[in-house]
């Protein structure tokens, strides 16, 4: 617990490093519940309706709750990463203890799995898939106690805040009607179905309660649906190695093992220094070939039946991962059903393993003093494994990873709070996916938002994101007025940089709206100056350092 409160604390650091920082993936589901707090703003906001619409039940019923007790949105957003770690932390020691009845062993599992969930930002984003590590954590523990109403509880709540997270349940679920004998001939474990009536009655309670909670989904129905399909998605650039929202990647390797939205692994798992994790993965494997040295690791003798949970947990992952491969973006993306729980269920079952392991290395080194040159020998590895565990962070560059962003133009937020709470701001510069967050206004399309998996939203926010290219870089007069007037743009956010040669060619971003994107790079070859580029000081109501804002009331009166 101490380990966990120090690392939120250092993320708490990042938090309230400046007036102006939000996390990452808060600016896509956490901006649009100021609404709570102010209900005028974000009127009638494509963007801001849809992240809501898409936002789970339980995860906005918590940040409402909190709006009403006056509690900023942004604000609880930094304070939850700490409270949902520790909540973890305790879940997991108790899970290990359930399996290996020594505090050593669930002190390990837990400070390694808090080492991995700060490695990353999912923790610090305190956004629905952060939710997962506490709740998934509570679910195993209740399991193996085998309580049926917290059992209950926790899949409801898995569903209220991450609800895919339920066909792992029910895949775990199903697993437990199946137990494990060793073979007294052949020393080998086979499965056989278990003949306990109490398995097939809390299983199937769960399996009721979980088919129940997803029950909802499956009879909703979205404004902005239909969910793109695998055939549609491999034709659009926002899918490919290059695009925003990259999938289909060239290297099979990648694609299948590490890519943060196919890949089976953590993403982290592949570039942390001296690969700490996967070496700690191959550590939680060592535990079936442990189990046949009882003499030399006598600890293994003290393991439970519920070791076979965590196998249980890789399975279903596994199971969840081909199918949601198999009906691609219906299931939503197949890494979320792999990477959250593998760092769990790693981090409990290498816990284990180095338990074991250390315990034989201590025996070794305790049990002769009369050699005590043998004996160092033994404690050198054990002192050194655990100053590893403790230290390795330091070794990890920008420990702990939270995302946080910070705002560079206070200046400019403060200038869009000034105005009417119905504004509408355009612009293609990276600045506009901080206005929603840091000037509550709404803006018509931005980067941090072009999510592609419901065509109901994305096929309005891609035309959107068109018209604003060919109307930024338009050489008439007439079009720049009809994409005012259509759009209800009140404001143009401009980079100065804007009209600089590769300054789309150079956006990876930008570059995925054919054929705009190659249309303003041809007229910016010709040149000959765009309508706003010839109207930039007669427009501008506000200037600093690279960005400039138009008016739109200026632009139409214009000539």
């Amino acid at each position: 617990m101490t380990f966990a409160t120090f690392y939120g604390f250092l993320g708490l650091q990042q938090a309230f490093s400046s007036e102006y920082v939000v996390q990452d993936d808060a600016r896509q589901h956490v901006f649009w519940m100021q609404r709570f707090l102010d209900p005028q703003l974000f009127p009638n906001d494509l963007i801001t309706d849809y992240f809501q619409s898409v936002a789970p039940a339980g995860y906005t019923a918590l940040y409402q709750l909190f709006a009403q007790l006056g509690i900023n949105p942004l604000l609880l957003n930094k304070f939850l990463p700490i409270v949902l770690g520790l909540i973890t932390t305790g879940y997991c020691f108790s899970c290990v203890l359930q399996i290996l009845p020594v505090p050593f062993s669930g002190f390990v599992a837990s400070l390694l799995l808090n080492q991995n969930l700060w490695m990353k930002d999912d923790l610090a984003s305190a956004t629905p898939r952060a939710f997962f590590y506490p709740l998934f954590t509570a679910f195993l523990y209740y399991l193996l106690r085998r309580s049926l109403l917290p059992t209950g509880v926790t899949i409801v709540l898995l569903g209220l805040f991450y609800p895919q997270s339920v066909f792992l349940c029910a895949g775990i679920l199903i697993l437990q009607w199946l137990k494990w004998r060793k073979d007294a001939k052949f020393r080998i474990w086979h499965p056989y179905f278990s003949q306990d009536q109490g398995d097939y009655l809390f299983c199937g309670v769960g399996l009721a309660v979980a088919l129940l909670v997803m029950l909802p989904y499956a009879l909703k129905t979205s404004e902005f649906g239909p969910i793109i399909t695998s055939a549609e998605a491999m034709k659009m650039l926002e899918f490919s190695s290059k695009g925003r929202s990259d999938f289909f990647l060239s290297n099979s390797w990648k694609f299948w093992l590490y890519a943060q939205r196919s890949g089976f692994f953590p993403l982290e798992w592949s570039w942390l220094p001296f690969k700490y994790f996967p070496v700690m993965f191959a550590v939680g494997l060592s535990l079936p070939v442990l189990a046949k040295f009882p003499v030399q690791f006598p600890l293994i003798k003290q393991l439970k039946t519920g070791i076979f949970l965590l196998p249980q947990v890789g399975l279903a992952s596994l199971a969840m991962f081909i199918a949601a491969h198999a009906v691609l973006f219906k299931l939503h993306l197949p890494s979320r059903y792999t990477q959250h729980s593998l760092r769990i269920v790693m981090a409990m079952s290498a816990g284990i393993a180095i338990t074991v392991i250390l315990d034989a290395l201590l025996r070794k080194a305790t049990g002769k003093p009369s050699n005590s040159q043998k004996n160092a020998l033994f404690l050198f590895p054990f002192l050194s494994v655990i100053l590893i565990l403790l230290f390795y962070p330091n070794f990890v560059p920008y420990f702990p990873r939270t995302a946080y962003k910070t705002g560079q133009m206070p200046a400019l937020y403060e200038f869009f709070q000034q105005q009417p709470k119905d504004i509408v701001i355009a612009s293609l510069a990276d600045e506009i996916d901080r206005i929603p967050t840091f000037a509550q206004r709404s803006i018509w399309i931005g980067n941090q938002y072009a999510i592609p998996y419901h065509l109901g939203y994305y096929r309005q926010f891609r035309q959107r994101v068109l018209d604003l290219i060919r109307a930024q870089y338009s050489l008439d007069l007439a079009e720049v007025k009809n994409f005012i007037q259509t759009s209800g743009v009140d404001f143009w956010l401009l980079d100065k940089n804007a009209y600089k040669p590769n300054y789309v060619a150079k956006n990876k971003w930008v570059m995925q709206y054919q054929p705009a994107a190659d249309e303003a790079i041809e007229k910016m070859k010709d040149k000959r100056k765009s309508v706003l580029e010839n109207l930039l000081q007669q427009c501008s109501v506000f200037d600093r350092k690279n960005l400039i804002v138009l008016s739109s009331d200026c632009l139409l009166k214009a000539k």
